[in-house]
Order: structure tokens, then C-alpha cells, then sequence
């Protein structure tokens, strides 16, 4: 193949067709538009995957439900654990009977696992549009002098690792083609935290992946410079997920749940489906513009100062 065709086939199709003429209305041009329209499906046909979407309160599950919802050809529902991850087939499928949705059960930290789910999809589908690398875990929960280095790398190895893996694989297939996907393309979207942002949201090993998560987009989306491939992360706050859950479920026992996110300005924790609608618009041809971010989804925390009114002195 010539080296000009090759080049062709890696760039996006706004940097082969440009952005279209959209006519004019009374001597004004009208808006020049990427995307669809944004109140119907917005990721219609698109092929997703999704990786730690096995908890029931879960940022996952949750997002494979809006991918789902909102026009998907397939789902790839992957988690290392597989408690719950037929049931939320089932449950998928029963609400969207036109999406395909599959399990895969694998550790995120596993390369021939990563490939091996993006292969699948490049086999069945000709195409891979969507790759939300959110697999994590909390971590050590302990001071940074009392963690063995086998503890930061096991929590290294699921959360930067996985996202790394993620980004790897799904780049490499969104750069596939086919008679469906005539241009290369797609959106990695990662799970970071505003314990990557900021300190006193994790712990030590806990922050420090989160922190490569971010970085891992940042330097990924400037190395898929034009192939129309948008690499982004998500910086959740304190979110009800199964990772926080004894939190939430603590301060109601006491009565104390008026207290969680104090600290934001909104004053509340927040409903993973809250995450996962950002997920959505990442996902979607809407975020064309949007790339090498880190996104903070967290009430606002990650804006201030902690300050608690009334305790200034």
C-alpha cells in the first residue's frame, strides 16, 4: 500500500472531508454540525466496551446501561469478578432487545485479555467505538510508610496498568476500518479520581494511579494526533459505588449521611449514573472537540479549598 494511502486511512474523517457546508438562512450561514442529534441516540450503532462493570451500584453497570439506552449495536460487559455481570446481561437485554450484549470475565492487568476483547469486537463487528476503561480498586486505605511495594503495585497494576492496556488495544482497533466505520476513530474514556487531582481523596498508591490515569490520557490523545481516536479521563468524587459503599452505608446507621460531601458546594454525594452520563457524552460524536482532559465529576470539591463554615478559627 502506498504510503499515501496509508496515511489517508489513519486520518479522521473531519480531516479528510473537513466539517460540512451547512448551507445559508437569510445571507448567515447556518451552524456547521459534527454530531447528531443530541435527543436521540446518541451512540447509535457504536460498539462498546466496558471494563469493571460487574458491581450493582457500580459506574459500569451504569454506564453500559446509558450506552445501551442510547442506540448501541453491542456492549462488552467486563469485570475480573463475575457475580453479577449475567445478570446484568439479562437485565440489558431485557429493557434494549436490540443491543448485543456480551460478558468477558478477566483481570484488567492482563494484556492478552485486553486484546482479546477488542479482537472480538474488530471480528464481529468490523469495529470498535468506545472503550471506557473504568476496571479500579481502592487500594491500601493505610499510610504511606506501613504499604509494601507488592500493595502499590497491585494497586498500579489494576488501575494505571488496566487503563494503559485499555488505551493500547482499543487505539489499535479504533484505527480498524470497514465497510460500516469507513474512517478510523473512537473515544477511550478512563476512570481517574480527584485523588488524582488533589491530595486527601485516596490514599497514597490509590492517588498515585489515579494520577498516571490522567497522565496516560493526556500523553495517549497527543500521540493519536488526527486519527479522529479522542483519549479522556473521568475524575469521579465521592460517588455511591460498591468501592464507597460501607461509606454511605455507615453514616446512615448513624444518621449522618446529612454530612456526606459536605465539603462540595453541591453538598451530596452522588448516583453513579451521574458519572456515567459524562461517560456518555465522551462517548458520543457530541464531545468531538473534547480531548486530553481530566474531567472532574465531583460536586465541585475539586475547585476549592476544603473549608468547613464556621471553622475558620
Amino acid at each position: 500500500m502506498s504510503g499515501p494511502k496509508q496515511r489517508l486511512q489513519a486520518l479522521s474523517q473531519q480531516l479528510v472531508e473537513g466539517i460540512p457546508d451547512a448551507g445559508t438562512f437569510e445571507n448567515i450561514p447556518r451552524i456547521r454540525q459534527v454530531a447528531g442529534n443530541s435527543v436521540g441516540p446518541r451512540v447509535k450503532d457504536k460498539v462498546v466496551i466496558v471494563t469493571g462493570a460487574n458491581s450493582p451500584a457500580g459506574i459500569g453497570r451504569a454506564s453500559a446501561h446509558q450506552f445501551a439506552h442510547n442506540g448501541a449495536k453491542a456492549v462488552y460487559i467486563c469485570d475480573f469478578s463475575g457475580t453479577h455481570l449475567e445478570t446484568h446481561k439479562r437485565e440489558i437485554e431485557s429493557l434494549y432487545p436490540g443491543v448485543d450484549v456480551y460478558v468477558r470475565q478477566f483481570d484488567a492487568g492482563d494484556e492478552a485479555a485486553v486484546k482479546a476483547v477488542t479482537d472480538d469486537a474488530i471480528a464481529k463487528y468490523g469495529r470498535l467505538d468506545i472503550f471506557f476503561a473504568n476496571a479500579g480498586i481502592v487500594g491500601t486505605n493505610k499510610i504511606f510508610t506501613e504499604v509494601g511495594e507488592n500493595d502499590f503495585m497491585k494497586t498500579m497494576r489494576t488501575n494505571a496498568l488496566g487503563v494503559f492496556l485499555a488505551a493500547k488495544h482499543a487505539a489499535i482497533a479504533m484505527k480498524q476500518t470497514s465497510a460500516s466505520k469507513p474512517y478510523p476513530g473512537g473515544s477511550i474514556i478512563c476512570t481517574a479520581s480527584v485523588a488524582g487531582l488533589r491530595s486527601n481523596a485516596g490514599g497514597t498508591d490509590y492517588s498515585a494511579s489515579k494520577a498516571a490515569v490522567v497522565s496516560i490520557a493526556q500523553t495517549t490523545a497527543f500521540q493519536l494526533v488526527g486519527t479522529g481516536i479522542r483519549v479522556n479521563a473521568i475524575c469521579p468524587g465521592l460517588i455511591e459505588t460498591g468501592m464507597t459503599q460501607t461509606v454511605f452505608d455507615a453514616a446512615r446507621a448513624r444518621g449522618t449521611q446529612g454530612k456526606l460531601g459536605q465539603l462540595n458546594p453541591t453538598q451530596r454525594g452522588a448516583v453513579a449514573d451521574e458519572v456515567a452520563r459524562v461517560a456518555l457524552f465522551l462517548g458520543s460524536d457530541e464531545s468531538s472537540y473534547v480531548t486530553g482532559q481530566a474531567w472532574a465529576v465531583c460536586g465541585g470539591l475539586s475547585a476549592g479549598h476544603p473549608f468547613v463554615k464556621g471553622k475558620m478559627s
